[in-house]
């Protein structure tokens, strides 16, 4: 079976566990050259394991999104080492609180704004040369289904996604006439961290597993894509 991003060099944030881990292994397997970046080096490390097991390979980022000069000073070891940038997948977010808008702590509300939109602003900042220079420069920002109606006490998550939405369209008006395709993905309802911190009593066997929505990210991110300025939700794959 042929691979699908053979060659290709493709970024992943928040690599170390839950939706980025499992699509850190699957673009690997379809040939990617994968950088994982997290903060977590230990889920790293058992990343780069599974993925030589697999015959792929990576380039482990221990980084915290947060930090934001780091991921300025991001490009260049990139540029130096590769030359361009083929796969830019945002996934790194946080969760905040689920409390009423005016019982929100000012610093968690800046915190989880810093994470979920300033830093893939900044990402975009730094990798927008590097992925001009793919010959099909593919950006996937993930986003939640929270945005597509208000509800009482999602507060800064929503807010966020819904931002770092405006902010793709936004961006993938300004590379229109290049090779470079941006969208926006929702992932669906997933067994996850961060779904169990919103939803507690949850019982995560009834929840499909990050790698069932791995396919809807490898289509979208291959050279071959046309889909750009998009809303697409993942379809969990048996």
């Amino acid at each position: 079976m042929p691979q699908r991003l053979k060659d290709r060099i493709a970024l992943v944030t928040g690599a170390s566990r839950g939706l980025g881990y499992a699509l850190a292994r699957r673009f690997a397997a379809e040939g990617a050259h994968v950088i994982a970046l997290a903060r977590t080096v230990g889920g790293l490390e058992e990343l780069d394991d599974e993925i030589k097991d697999l015959g792929g390979s990576a380039t482990l980022v221990p980084l915290d999104l947060l930090k934001g000069e780091d991921i300025d000073r991001l490009a260049a070891p990139l540029l130096e080492r590769f030359g361009r940038l083929d796969i830019l997948v945002g996934n790194a977010a946080m969760l905040g609180r689920l409390t009423p808008l005016s019982h929100y702590p000012p610093d968690l509300w800046q915190q989880v704004f810093a994470l979920n939109v300033h830093a893939n602003w900044r990402l975009i900042r730094a990798c927008d040369p590097l992925l001009r220079a793919s010959a099909a420069g593919r950006v996937l920002f993930v986003t939640s289904g929270i945005t597509r109606h208000a509800a009482a006490y999602w507060g800064a998550y929503a807010a966020s996604k819904a931002a770092l939405e405006a902010m793709a369209q936004i961006y993938a008006a300004e590379v229109a006439q290049t090779n470079v395709r941006v969208n926006v993905i929702n992932p669906g309802v997933l067994r996850t961290g961060m779904r169990a911190q919103a939803f507690p009593n949850e019982d995560p066997a009834t929840l499909a597993l990050p790698e069932s929505v791995t396919e809807a990210f490898v289509a979208l991110a291959a050279s071959d894509s046309t889909a750009h300025g998009q809303w697409v939700a993942a379809a969990a794959q048996p």
